[in-house]
C-alpha cells in the first residue's frame, strides 16, 4: 500500500497540496475519510479542495447538520461530520455513506474514526496532524486500486 506524507508550513503550501488533490479526483471524483484532532485542519483543507473544484457555495463545517452538499461543480461535492453521531446513529447512516461512494462525485467524510470501520470500500484516508510550530502534516493511505493511482499521483 502507498502512502504519501505530505508537511506543510504555511496556508499556501496547503494551499498547493489541495488544488493538486482537487486536479487528481475532479474527473473521476473520490470517497475520503479525513481523522485528526479538531483545529487540525480538516474543514479547511476541503474547503481549499472546493474552491479548487469550482464550488460556489459557501463551505462550512457539517458538524451540526452532519451532511453539506455543493452542487456548483463540474462534480457534486458531498461533506459529512460524524463527531455528532453516537454509535446507533452512525449505524443509521452507513447504507447512506455507501450511496455517496458510488457514482461520479466526491465525499469528503470528517471524524471517519467514528465510522466504526464501516467504510471497506474504496476511499482515501487524510490523517491531518500539527505540531509546536503550526505546520500541518497530511498523510494520504489509498484503499483500492483507484486510489492508490491518486495517491501515487499525489507524489
Amino acid at each position: 500500500m502507498t502512502k504519501y506524507e505530505k508537511i506543510c508550513k504555511n496556508l499556501e503550501e496547503t494551499k498547493n497540496l489541495a488544488y493538486k488533490f482537487a486536479k487528481l479526483i475532479e474527473n473521476d471524483g473520490c470517497f475520503i475519510n479525513l481523522y485528526g484532532e479538531i483545529g487540525a485542519g480538516k474543514t479547511a483543507f476541503v474547503k481549499l479542495v472546493a474552491q479548487a473544484l469550482g464550488v460556489t457555495e459557501k463551505v462550512t463545517s457539517p458538524s451540526f447538520v452532519i451532511l453539506n452538499e455543493y452542487h456548483s461543480a463540474k462534480i457534486p461535492v458531498y461533506h459529512f461530520d460524524l463527531y455528532r453521531l453516537e454509535n446507533e446513529g452512525v449505524k443509521t447512516i452507513t447504507d447512506e455513506l455507501r450511496e455517496y461512494s458510488e457514482g461520479r462525485q466526491i465525499t469528503f467524510v470528517e471524524w471517519a474514526e467514528f465510522s466504526q470501520n464501516e467504510i471497506p470500500f474504496n476511499h482515501i484516508k487524510i490523517n491531518v496532524t500539527y505540531d509546536d510550530n503550526d505546520f500541518r502534516k497530511y498523510s494520504f493511505t489509498p484503499v483500492g486500486e483507484n486510489c492508490t493511482k491518486i495517491v501515487e499521483e499525489l507524489r
